[in-house]
């Protein structure tokens, strides 16, 4: 394995200088021209800004930063490119530079044996690397296509990204704190601050935590991460909603109960039910953290409104991901569900990651209703109507696209 290149400190302070000095709100007087987006829900308009290591990005809030990839990009490839990839943050005292040379990890709580602390040149080279495409989804995506509405930021469908994520399984930096018995949570933090609201710290079982396949990443699609993605190391938890992704990670602990601080407790929880859903305007009888995706897909090669030639063959694309079993089959309907056919799905990088399908129809004169519904191997699919919930999570109905040929 080659040697890990030295960091060019200049680009994180060029960031710094953006975020830090100008302060969030003075970036978009300093990016120049804006472009201007129109999402397809009630107030939808947004801005389109690019931000320092980033394309021309959704902005919904900028302090703290929440940018949204716009749905295009998931047309150009099966892995998200890291300049276009969403952000989220909770907290606006978020980092705005840091040197990779003194940052550390602390591991430790009390039902460790032994606490260390481990730094990033440790971290990679004292470690077997892993490398594994999986999906980074937002636990809001699509939130602002809720009906009725709910509260909180009103995303459309691009809070979400597929990226090749390299870094070390938690499991082998937990086993060098040697675990007690008693352990049964593992929680994270970073080295964004509150200003409003509570220290945003997560926590996994720890069964989960040890499963191998949580790691501590620090390349994203062959780079180091950006900034705003977490640079220089955050957690990858495959399979679990993004609540999950600490970003600049710099403090493990291990603890013998269950965490309940405000972003596990109150935060992020979702209806102890089959369906995690409720009827509008009433209230769950219990809740739990959320925790994996549900299926979903999405058509990515039309866009609502689109014009086709009537008689000519039509080729679509699209992608279609769960939280791990894999897709097994994409079905395709050109009649607004009444009928479906099946689609082609495309290589298999991983069962965390993107899947690509594609279909061909030849449209006729008139109005026309795609949609694409996706099953994983353990059968579980897209319900046809909406589920709704107070939180807006969890969103996976099966998409309509309404064209036009003629």
């Amino acid at each position: 394995m080659k040697n890990f290149p030295k960091f060019n400190h200049g680009r994180r302070n060029l960031l710094g200088a953006a975020l830090g000095a100008v302060g969030l709100s003075a970036i978009h007087s300093s990016a120049g021209a804006q472009s201007v987006i129109n999402l397809p829900f009630e107030n939808g308009q947004r801005n389109l800004v690019a931000y320092p290591e980033k394309r021309p990005l959704i902005v919904l809030t900028s302090r703290p930063p929440q940018l949204e990839t716009p749905f295009a990009v998931f047309n150009e490839g099966i892995i998200t490119p890291n300049d276009a990839f969403f952000v989220r943050y909770h907290n606006a005292g978020i980092p705005t530079s840091i040197d990779p040379d003194t940052h550390v990890i602390k591991v430790g709580g009390n039902a460790v044996s032994k606490p260390y602390t481990l730094t990033l040149a440790e971290l990679r080279t004292q470690f077997k690397p892993v490398e594994y495409v999986a999906v980074n989804q937002c636990s809001g995506n699509s939130r602002g296509h809720f009906n009725p509405r709910v509260t909180g930021g009103q995303l459309s469908n691009g809070a979400m990204g597929n990226a090749r994520w390299m870094g070390v399984p938690l499991r082998d930096v937990l086993a060098r704190a040697q675990l007690k018995d008693s352990a049964r949570q593992i929680t994270f933090n970073g080295l964004d601050l509150p200003i409003f609201s509570g220290d945003f710290v997560k926590a996994l079982e720890v069964n989960h935590a040890m499963d191998g396949e949580v790691m501590i990443a620090y390349q994203m699609n062959g780079a180091d991460l950006p900034m705003l993605n977490g640079f220089p190391v955050r957690l990858v938890v495959p399979g679990f909603y993004g609540t999950y992704w600490v970003k600049h990670l710099s403090e493990i602990e291990v603890i013998d109960g269950v965490f309940e601080e405000f972003w596990m407790k109150p935060g992020y929880r979702i209806p102890d039910n089959d369906c995690a859903c409720i009827e509008p305007g009433t209230a769950p009888a219990a809740t739990r953290p959320i925790g994996r995706f549900n299926v979903r897909s999405f058509i990515t090669s039309l866009a609502d409104g689109a014009r086709l030639r009537a008689g000519q063959e039509q080729l679509v694309r699209g992608i279609a991901f769960d939280g791990g079993q894999g897709i097994r089959e994409v079905a395709y309907s050109a009649d607004g569900g009444q009928s479906w056919r099946e689609a082609s799905l495309g290589e298999d990088i991983g069962r965390y990651s993107f899947r690509e399908f594609r279909f061909g129809f030849t449209p006729i004169a008139g109005s026309i209703d795609l949609r694409v519904r996706a099953w994983n191997r353990s059968g579980q699919s897209q319900p046809m109507q909406a589920l709704w919930q107070p939180g807006g999570y969890m969103r996976n109905v099966v998409e309509s696209v309404k064209v036009t040929a003629a």
